[in-house]
């Protein structure tokens, strides 16, 4: 089936998302790590690289019920950084629409960062992405505010037929309802519903090649629709 248009130039892709094993992920990054690429930034870090995202919700939190309680069309906004590093820091939205995901970031400087994280969103009317001021209204519009700072160690993949990308994340924990981004002190816990186990994803526009399908094929791994927002937040009710 094709991918949905939504505005000209972004395609809607699919996500499908895999709690395995670490036997089972033993196995997989093996076959792929033999066919596939890495991507760039991870083939320069040792294979991997550590991600560390504060998500947003608003007074009701309601982008966390409605994916628990399965809302087809939605969005959640998060700030992710790469490494603690502030030299690439995305204001992401990612919107859901049935089976489909699509991204849409903005770019900002560790300054601007900082105001958004406080609450002061003025610093998106001067910012050059087509998606700023949008994001702003949303902001403004819903009250949204931090809520809880997700940590995890990527592995991924990347395969140019469809656009395919194959990602691995490992060791996925919460900072409970902490939000102090850039401190690499904050304490954090394992995610209780992955001990032992981590998520697979695989994106990719229209159809998955045969070739990457026949990679992945594995008989016990378990296809889950819930998102590390929502395993991360459920330890706060």
């Amino acid at each position: 089936m094709a991918a949905k248009q939504a505005l000209p130039g972004k395609q809607y892709r699919h996500e499908l998302k895999y709690i395995i094993s670490e036997g089972e992920h033993k196995l997989l990054s093996l076959r792929v790590k033999a066919c596939l690429k890495q991507d760039y930034h991870a083939s320069v870090n040792g294979g991997e690289y550590f991600i560390r995202s504060l998500y947003f919700d608003d007074p009701f939190d309601t982008a966390l019920w409605e994916k628990t309680s399965g809302v087809a069309s939605r969005d959640k906004f998060r700030i992710r950084i790469y490494n603690l590093q502030d030299d690439s820091i995305k204001l992401e939205r990612k919107h859901k629409e049935g089976q489909y995901i699509k991204k849409d970031s903005v770019s900002l400087s560790r300054q601007d960062c900082d105001e958004i994280v406080r609450g002061n969103l003025e610093c998106l009317k001067h910012n050059d992405s087509p998606f700023a001021m949008q994001f702003y209204g949303i902001f403004k519009a819903n009250h949204l505010r931090p809520k809880v700072l997700v940590d995890y160690t990527r592995e991924p993949y990347v395969f140019p037929a469809e656009d395919v990308r194959i990602t691995f994340d490992k060791n996925v924990r919460t900072a409970m309802r902490c939000t102090d981004l850039f401190n690499p002190n904050v304490i954090t816990y394992p995610v209780w519903d992955l001990r032992n186990c981590m998520i697979m994803e695989v994106k990719f526009n229209e159809s998955l090649p045969q070739y990457v399908g026949e990679l992945l094929t594995l008989g016990s791994a378990q296809r889950t629709a819930a998102s590390k927002y929502v395993f991360c937040r459920q330890y706060e009710f």
